[in-house]
Parts: C-alpha cells; structure tokens; sequence
C-alpha cells in the first residue's frame, strides 16, 4: 500500500529540539515550608448560629458534618478553594473565655464587598470598617463573627 506524500513527509520530518527547563531554584536547607492550602478551625460557642452565619450570612457550602450521639459537633465548610471547620465549644475551659483575640483571617474575593457587608450583617456580624478603597492597594470589609472572631474581607485593586 502506497503512502500519500504527507504521510511520508510527516514521517520524515526532525522534531524541533525541546527548549532547556529552566534550572530549578536552590532551596535553603533545612528546605523552607511550602503550602499548597491553609484551613481554619474555630471554635464556637453556639454552633448552629454560627453555621448559620458563614453559611446564609457569607455564603460559605456545608462539605461535611461531625456528630457525636446524634449530636452536631462540628462542620467542615467550603468556598472556592478554601476551608473552615467551626467546632462546638465543650466549655471545658470555661463559659467566660473570650473568643477571636489576637487572630484575623484574611479572605480574599472578587465579589462585591458592600453586599457581603450588608447580607453579613443581616446575620449577626458586626462591621467594624466598611468597604472602602485602602492605601495598600485593595478594597476591603473588616467585621467581627457572632463570636467576635476578626475577618477582612478583600479584593485587590490592580
């Protein structure tokens, strides 16, 4: 069976060298750490109006549920790429322990930050500054959760 002339051709034709990779970058030793994801705990005091807030007042999705005796303990929420599971106090360290001191998480979305801001606070967050423009380049939201746990909100400017 006689071959057509492309098929010849492309048979016969010299692959174009493959261009070098590039060197990989010399690592510190001890190797530095790298991530390819962070995710969050944080314990609650009141895990339902919690749930209820991330999920109908942010918009985060339930990926999973923790129950202990028919009881709901925990929850593992999503969204996007990012987790965050809130976890039932027990109260073994007491009723009174203050929860959010000294920790901030920082989300970043491309959403609108005045509607997050008002569906959020239709759910129990205290907006502590409002969307507005800042001088490092982004747009950004700060409010505090029903548990008093900080969150910025941000989208970057660029």
């Amino acid at each position: 069976m006689a071959r057509t002339t492309s098929a010849v051709q492309s048979s016969t034709r010299r692959r174009a060298p493959r261009a070098a990779k590039p060197e990989r970058p010399v690592r510190a030793r001890p190797e530095t750490l790298r991530l390819r994801s962070l995710s969050a705990g944080l314990t609650v005091g009141d895990l339902e109006r919690a749930l209820r807030f991330y999920t109908k007042g942010l918009g985060f999705i339930v990926e999973k549920r923790f129950e202990e005796e028919g009881r709901l303990t925990g929850v593992m929420l999503r969204a996007g790429t990012c987790e965050l599971a809130l976890m039932q106090d027990d109260w073994a360290k007491g009723r009174e322990r203050s929860k959010g001191e000294g920790i901030r998480l920082w989300l970043e979305t491309v959403q609108d930050l005045d509607e997050i801001a008002e569906r959020a606070e239709g759910y129990g967050a205290r907006i502590t500054e409002w969307p507005a423009d800042r001088s490092w380049g982004a747009r950004s939201l700060a409010l505090d959760d029903p548990d008093g746990f900080h969150l910025t909100f941000y989208r970057r400017l660029d």
